[in-house]
């Protein structure tokens, strides 16, 4: 065991290709550029249940990209659950958090049914996992197997969390609904009112590796082939970095699954920020010291969690020596 050190006080232009046959493009974009400036990174999106492909540009937070999708394709940012890379499907391992490859194709999950269902607590746990879009929408990643969330036909993957018991969950963390849902106590019953994504209307389509519509922009390109991502840091800036390496991937994802072990949460992109802050440490306690000085604080984080997020790290960077 360690002992952690005191902290201190302290609207869309469509453009149509000649050829009739083609589909519209549609560009958020509308300022031109210094040819001396490096060109912008231009991203391709549509929404998940049809739509023609807008080109994205000019963001560097979830956020911002949020509100850029809604200024292109003329819909309320509001309306934008969630989004995932390279598929259409509400696929929870596509699912966009902290990074995006500078090769991804996006697409955009609006707003469906809402639905409001009673549940008794019949268990200590409910049997799911949490996340959040970034953008203040908190919605099920997973559902275990067997689970009371599972026994409920009614409740899916990717459903919003809107209200827990009449309150607003709208712009809380992920994390702060997993606490109230943990909290209800065994046996107390409650109500959850879901909001799902629009599902169908675009099964078996994906993105094409070679638009007509924009076939000088997307020639020959793969998408999500790409060796380079544009992550969102939480200063609010975005960076174009490598793709992450065998060890980083093995740490995320062990880390990962600590804070749904834990805490019932899925974040890649915290679980991406406790990595970088425990990779250039050689002990738990400057990994503890580094993670009190962090916005991370916030989450109280107990000696206990620390320890078995510091063995996670140890672990990955021990089976790639």
């Amino acid at each position: 065991m360690f002992a952690r050190k005191p902290k201190s006080s302290d609207h869309s232009n469509i453009s149509h290709n000649s050829n009739s046959s083609a589909s519209p493009v549609l560009n958020n974009n509308n300022s031109s550029h210094n040819h001396n400036e490096k060109p912008p990174l231009i991203f391709h999106c549509q929404l998940a249940h049809g739509s023609p492909t807008g080109l994205i540009t000019g963001f560097a937070s979830v956020r911002e990209l949020y509100k850029k999708i809604a200024e292109c394709f003329d819909m309320s940012e509001e309306d934008i659950l969630f989004c995932t890379l390279n598929s259409h499907k509400v696929d929870m391992t596509r699912l966009l958090g902290g990074q995006i490859g500078l090769d991804d194709f996006i697409f955009a999950h609006r707003k469906g049914r809402a639905k409001e269902i009673e549940i008794i607590k019949s268990q200590d746990a409910l049997g799911l996992t949490i996340t959040d879009n970034g953008a203040g929408y908190a919605f099920i990643k997973r559902i275990k197997e067997d689970s009371i969330i599972d026994r409920i036909e009614h409740i899916g993957v990717g459903d919003h969390i809107e209200k827990l018991n009449g309150i607003n969950m709208v712009g809380k963390r992920h994390y702060e609904v997993a606490r109230m849902l943990k909290d209800i106590a065994t046996g107390d019953t409650f109500t959850l009112r879901l909001v799902e994504p629009v599902r169908g209307g675009f099964q078996g389509i994906g993105p094409r590796s070679q638009s007509r519509a924009s076939s000088s922009a997307t020639a020959g390109r793969n998408f999500g082939s790409g060796k380079e991502t544009l992550r969102f840091k939480a200063n609010g800036n975005a960076q174009i970095e490598p793709k992450f390496d065998e060890a980083t991937v093995a740490g995320v994802e062990a880390i990962n699954n600590l804070l749904e072990s834990f805490m019932g949460i899925n974040d890649t992109e915290l679980a991406s920020q406790i990595w970088e802050l425990g990779d250039s440490k050689s002990n738990s306690m400057d990994f503890a010291e580094a993670i009190d000085n962090s916005d991370l604080e916030s989450f109280g984080f107990t000696d206990d969690f620390i320890i078995e997020l510091w063995g996670a790290i140890t672990d990955a960077r021990r089976k790639l020596k």
